[in-house]
């Protein structure tokens, strides 16, 4: 069973029927898609160094623009401690550069979505997913930790960066809708992206 369909519940039966199957995703399954982000925009300038560093670990990037060609790869798979995991591989074609966004899920026990971003992770922060009622799919981050090897500190709420993201399936484009806003209590907003993508095989 897929991790999020495991986590919704009667929820998940709620989402919009191409959401399900987007979210189908089991070990040894893998879903694929392009698209292009109308909008990629960050924060204040000054925190594009710590952004251009975070790209050593393919987690956050200095970039932005408009109509930005973009890449999506969910694979499912067991981890080493026998969890289910979903792989998560987001690609940013910039002109010049070529940028990413990676995660890694699991699921906790407690009902939450563990996601690690970065590889090596460098973040992690736990998300509460819901189904609206015109059948989106909304996720929300709750407690976030910096990771430093093994080490996990966590982050005060004046340190972190909370997320909200809503995705949802466009009918007269035959797409999905994707945003995904990042703010911080003082500094705003930090990062967020905003676009359309297709399957390759839905």
């Amino acid at each position: 069973m897929s991790i999020y369909k495991e986590m919704l519940g009667e929820q998940f039966h709620r989402l919009h029927p191409m959401l399900r199957s987007r979210y189908t995703i089991a070990p040894h399954t893998t879903f694929k898609a392009t698209g292009v982000m109308t909008k990629i925009k960050g924060g204040p300038r000054w925190l594009s160094p710590f952004f251009l560093l975070a790209t050593r670990w393919k987690f956050l990037f200095p970039e932005q623009g408009k109509n930005i060609p973009f890449r999506i790869v969910n694979k499912g798979q067991i981890g080493p401690n026998g969890e289910q995991q979903v792989v998560w591989e987001r690609t940013f074609f910039f002109p010049k550069k070529t940028r990413y966004f990676n995660a890694l899920m699991s699921l906790d026990p407690n009902g939450l979505v563990k996601d690690y971003l970065g590889e090596p992770s460098l973040f992690y922060s736990e998300l509460f997913f819901l189904v609206t009622e015109e059948g989106s799919m909304q996720i929300e981050s709750r407690k976030q930790r910096l990771v430093i090897g093994k080490l996990e500190v966590s982050l005060p709420e004046l340190l972190k960066g909370n997320v909200l993201v809503k995705e949802s399936y466009l009918e007269k484009l035959d797409a999905f809708s994707i945003h995904v806003l990042i703010t911080n209590p003082i500094l705003g907003t930090l990062f967020e992206y905003e676009g359309v993508f297709q399957a390759d095989d839905l």
